[in-house]
């Protein structure tokens, strides 16, 4: 299957299925975001300014790349006729939507209306929790709702939330599975498929420990800072330079920690094991960072790589971005009207497409910035008539 053949219509805003579709794009399918007329997506005014034009602010480019983009109002009649003339003639392979199911119907994007028109087609819908409540919910919300924060900061001090929109990023990599094998589906029975993603039931599935540990033994996981609640020591370390984290994850590579030039104290009977040391846990952190913070950091992750117990420095963002492992697979889309590049990280695979690419994608599209080409070609508008429906608020 060549995914550079299919079209995705997506009626998206916000972040957890704009993510979808631009995982969808570095496939080499054909993402079309649809938008109100007027302001469309309120995270075209989130962050800076950094093209000196209106809609396109720097927290909306970097999951939009790969995409064109046309506005549509579906809360008009005509506006929904065009939209199912869309899905008939371009033709479109997905469709997919976040916005509540009560306006399912009202929008005309309802899965019985669509698949009439094109019985082969994914439907994808998500949602906070799932198309039987109308309940809003953002990330920060879910992952308090699901448990995350509970578990998440300092063991003395108030919960937090994580440091990347985990609940969105996770509902939208469910949803990529949900498509991939719906096309599978697709491709060996000729069959569409409705697939309904709840954000919430996405982020509770990864509390497979928490859950099971509680509901089947009645052990509590609680928040624990850097360390682990069953492995022992395993933590951020200072440095003479900065830090670093350490897992250990067995009494083997324990017994070569404290062989190395200054960890001999740390060899005692109660540290053999590793029920010893999540029990002396607090001591062992301790004495742990009064010898780490003695050594340079490039010192300690040769001494600890050498032996085989994981290790690495605590990056920051910028440490990332300039990491060299990964600047020959950096995904870039560039503006040719302003020269503003956007830089993107490798996916977790390189696909082929990427690839003929030269990972070069299309640069974000500006609000409505197709609305020309795909009325034109797809329904054979004038410019005259596209001009009408743009003064009339249709498009």
């Amino acid at each position: 299957m060549s995914f550079t053949t299919l079209t995705v219509l997506s009626l998206e805003q916000a972040l957890t299925l704009p993510f979808l579709t631009y995982r969808l794009a570095q496939e080499g399918m054909r993402v079309i975001r649809i938008e109100p007329p007027g302001r469309g997506d309120p995270n075209r005014y989130v962050g800076k300014n950094v093209l000196g034009e209106e809609g396109m602010n720097s927290y909306y480019l970097p999951y939009n790349v790969g995409k064109e983009a046309i506005t549509l109002n579906l809360a008009t009649e005509e506006g929904r006729h065009i939209l199912h003339q869309l899905i008939a003639r371009l033709p479109v392979d997905i469709f997919a939507c976040n916005t509540l199911p009560r306006n399912y119907r009202k929008l005309g994007i309802d899965y019985e209306t669509l698949r009439h028109i094109k019985p082969d087609m994914i439907w994808v819908g998500i949602t906070g929790f799932g198309p039987e409540t109308n309940e809003a919910a953002y990330d920060p919300i879910l992952q308090a709702r699901a448990g995350f924060m509970d578990l998440t900061g300092e063991p003395d001090g108030p919960p937090q939330v994580f440091g990347l929109p985990m609940v969105d990023l996770g509902a939208a990599e469910h949803a990529y599975g949900q498509v991939m094998k719906a096309l599978y589906h697709r491709a060996i029975s000729g069959e569409g498929s409705r697939i309904d993603i709840a954000m919430y039931r996405s982020a509770v599935s990864w509390m497979v420990i928490p859950i099971a540990m509680y509901r089947s033994f009645g052990e509590m996981m609680r928040r624990r800072g850097n360390t682990h609640p069953y492995f022992a020591p395993v933590s951020v370390y200072p440095t003479a330079d900065g830090y670093v984290y350490i897992a250990v994850g067995s009494d083997r590579q324990w017994e070569h920690i404290v062989r190395l030039p200054g960890f001999e104290k740390l060899d005692r009977e109660a540290y053999r094991h590793n029920a010893g040391r999540i029990a002396a846990r607090e001591t062992l952190h301790r004495e742990m960072a009064e010898i780490t913070r003695r050594r340079p950091t490039e010192e300690l992750i040769a001494l600890f790589t050498e032996i085989g117990v994981p290790i690495s420095r605590v990056c920051t963002v910028a440490d990332v971005a300039g990491d060299p492992h990964l600047a020959a697979d950096m995904l870039r889309a560039r503006d040719d009207r302003t020269g503003v590049e956007v830089a993107l990280p490798p996916p977790p695979v390189m696909t082929p497409f990427l690839r003929e690419q030269g990972l070069q994608l299309r640069f974000p599209p500006r609000l409505g910035e197709h609305n020309e080409k795909i009325y034109g070609e797809a329904l054979g508008y004038a410019p005259e008539h596209i001009a009408t429906l743009r003064a009339r608020g249709i498009i």
